[in-house]
C-alpha cells in the first residue's frame, strides 16, 4: 500500500474540518449526523473517521482550533480585539459553533469536562494579557483582574449571541469603544 504523505493527511484533516463546521453550523450538533457529515465534507464516513474516532471527537476539535486561536489573539491583542475581529468577520462557521460549545456546555457533561481546559486558557491568556496591562498603568486598578476577565468574557457571550442571530452591527465598533475605554485607566470618571 503506498504511503501517503504527512501534507496530504493535513490537508485531508483540515478539509474535513472546513466542512464540519458548516455541517454543524447549518444543522447544529445533533443535525449534523454523519451523512450530512458526508455530503458537507465531500468525504465518506471512512475517511472522516480515519482521522477522528466519532463526531463528538471531530467536533471538540474544531472547537479546540477555536478556542486555541482565541487564546493566540487574547495574549497578543487582549479579548477585546477578538470581538473586533467578529464585528469584522462575522463567520457564520465559527459563530455555529460557539453556540453548540455554549449549548453542549449546559447540556453534556462529558463535553463539559473535556472543555474546561480550553476555556481556563483563554480565560489565563486574558488574566495575563491584564495584568501586563495593568503593570504597565494602563488598566484600571480598582476593580480585580478576575472581575475585568469575567466582565469581558460575559460581553464576549453576548456579542457571539447578537452577531449569530444577525441583528444589527453597525454600531458594535463604537460600543466596543466603550467597553474597551470602561477597562483603561483614562476611562475612568473620577468624581
Amino acid at each position: 500500500m503506498p504511503r501517503v504523505s504527512q501534507d496530504h493527511l493535513d490537508a485531508r484533516r483540515w478539509q474535513i474540518l472546513d466542512g464540519a463546521r458548516a455541517a454543524f453550523a447549518r444543522h447544529g450538533y445533533e443535525g449534523a449526523t454523519v451523512r450530512v457529515l458526508e455530503e458537507e465534507i465531500g468525504l465518506s464516513r471512512g475517511a472522516i473517521f480515519h482521522h477522528f474516532p466519532d463526531k463528538a471527537a471531530l467536533f471538540m476539535a474544531l472547537a479546540v482550533e477555536d478556542a486555541q486561536e482565541m487564546a493566540d489573539t487574547v495574549a497578543a491583542q487582549g479579548l477585546v480585539q477578538v470581538m473586533r475581529n467578529l464585528i469584522a468577520d462575522p463567520n457564520p462557521g465559527w459563530l455555529g459553533t460557539q453556540l453548540e460549545v455554549s449549548r453542549r456546555l449546559r447540556t453534556d457533561d462529558e463535553f463539559r469536562g473535556g472543555w474546561a481546559a480550553r476555556a481556563e486558557a483563554i480565560r489565563t491568556a486574558t488574566r495575563a494579557r491584564l495584568a501586563r496591562q495593568r503593570d504597565a498603568g494602563l488598566l484600571r486598578s480598582d476593580v480585580d483582574i478576575d472581575v475585568l476577565t469575567a466582565y469581558l468574557e460575559l460581553f464576549l457571550t453576548g456579542l457571539v449571541s447578537h452577531l449569530a442571530a444577525g441583528l444589527p452591527t453597525s454600531d458594535l465598533s463604537s460600543v466596543l469603544d466603550l467597553v474597551e475605554s470602561s477597562v483603561r485607566e483614562t476611562g475612568l470618571i473620577r468624581g
